[in-house]
């Protein structure tokens, strides 16, 4: 529900303190009219945006270069779910091996740095992460 929506039902609207009997009369018509509070609506969004992994300018292209395809819906739900994992750990920068293709990843910023195929793999090795998950 928009803002000039409440404000047309003369519903107290502040970001300040308030008269609490007056914000709970307007949490509750705002529940009762959206199917749930403004904090609960903006939690969902984040949740939705924070789960999903991003990748950095130079991760798109070293995936360009690399002929790397991540077009799977399964290998990305992988890649996330190694997050997911690494997160739990505390992990900072970690290594996500989803079948034959690897992920440096910025576990805090849910960002892909770099990846590398199989090919790629071979005689190098990886600095500055401090875990590596294997999916």
């Amino acid at each position: 529900m928009l803002i000039n929506e409440l404000k047309l039902r003369n519903l107290q609207i502040s970001t300040g303190n308030v008269n609490t009997a007056k914000a709970g009369n307007a949490e509750k018509a705002a529940n009762t009219q959206s199917g749930g509070t403004f904090a609960e609506a903006l939690q969902s969004e984040l949740d939705a945006r924070n789960s999903a992994v991003g990748f950095s300018k130079h991760a798109m292209k070293r995936i360009e270069s690399r002929n790397i395809e991540i077009l799977d819906s399964d290998m990305l739900q992988r890649l996330n779910d190694g997050i997911e994992i690494a997160a739990e750990k505390g992990s900072n920068e970690t290594l996500v091996l989803v079948d034959q293709t690897a992920f440096v990843v910025s576990v805090k910023n849910r960002t892909v740095i770099t990846t590398m195929s199989q090919d790629d793999l071979k005689g190098n090795i990886f600095t500055n992460i401090d875990s590596t998950v294997i999916m």
